[in-house]
């Protein structure tokens, strides 16, 4: 399945790629991790897990930096550590784009397979694709506003 959602940053390529390159390491993580608990809240709101929780952490890879024409994709997969044959692993591309002089395009597309099998295609179909999707929109969101936070903080310094 693919999963795929962007949205603008008000400041120039140069700018965000600087802070998107920054240790991406120690602020990925946070951003998954708070990202993969609003995928569970909404699990819960249209009532998988009622009583039965199904808890998980995530662990998050950071692949090397690929420096493209007026654009940078950082690869990141992540994945559910205990029951992970019930989550599947999301591998997807993080990617800063110019949209001209003063705008950045932020994007992440991503893929998974849904686990299970045919029942996990039906669950996907139902329910879980939405899940993904929410996830993916909320964890780009915490991406857009670290990168703003990062410029923040070297612009006061």
């Amino acid at each position: 399945m693919f999963v795929r959602y962007y949205l603008d940053l008000p400041v120039p390529l140069a700018e965000a790629e600087r802070a998107f390159l920054d240790d991406p390491v120690s602020w990925l993580p946070p951003a998954v991790r708070e990202a993969d608990e609003q995928g569970d809240r909404l699990l819960g709101e249209v009532g998988f897990g009622d009583g039965h929780r199904l808890d998980k952490r995530v662990e998050v890879t950071v692949g090397e930096a690929v420096r493209l024409t007026g654009a940078v994709m950082l690869p990141i997969t992540w994945r559910a550590t205990g029951i992970g044959v019930v989550f599947p692993a999301l591998e997807g591309d993080l990617e800063v784009a110019s949209l001209g002089p003063d705008r950045t395009q932020l994007s992440m597309s991503a893929r998974y397979r849904p686990p299970l099998g045919g029942v996990g295609r039906a669950l996907d179909r139902a329910l879980l694709h939405r899940v993904a999707e929410a996830t993916v929109k909320d964890f780009v969101h915490r991406v857009r506003q670290a990168i703003l936070d990062r410029l923040q903080a070297v612009g006061t310094d």
